[in-house]
């Protein structure tokens, strides 16, 4: 059984990033953090530790209960980490998520946007 892992390669194998790399890099740009600390990718995570994430402008909070270092479906990583993220953040990400369904839609023969209108896109939904 393992004592520690990395808390970059844990935030992936129980399905909080999609991959890796964005696990590393949300804990270089301080996104990741346990108290008020900002935490490296290579961080030894142990059991009974809370985790707090900013994701995607939602502020998750989770227990970790048991550690992974591979990464495994989502039905056998849901028992190794407890969600503690409070009922109004909850409600936050499931109204913005809730109705997202459609594509966005642009006009005939426009082409692609350039890099330009991507930031103006990006600033105009606030992300991060």
């Amino acid at each position: 059984m393992l004592q520690k892992v990395r808390i970059d390669k844990w935030l992936w194998s129980v399905r909080i990033f999609k991959s890796r790399s964005m696990a590393t890099d949300a804990c270089k740009s301080g996104k990741v953090k346990i108290g008020e600390n900002n935490i490296k990718p290579s961080y030894l995570l142990k059991r009974d530790e809370v985790i707090y994430v900013r994701k995607e402008g939602f502020n998750l909070t989770f227990k970790v209960v048991d550690l992974l270092e591979k990464r495994v479906s989502a039905t056998l990583a849901q028992p190794c980490y407890e969600d503690l993220t409070p009922p109004e953040e909850l409600n936050k990400y499931k109204d913005w998520f809730v109705g997202k369904g459609r594509p966005e839609v642009r006009e005939k023969g426009a082409g692609r946007p350039t890099k330009r209108d991507r930031r103006d896109i990006d600033k105009f939904k606030d992300f991060e």
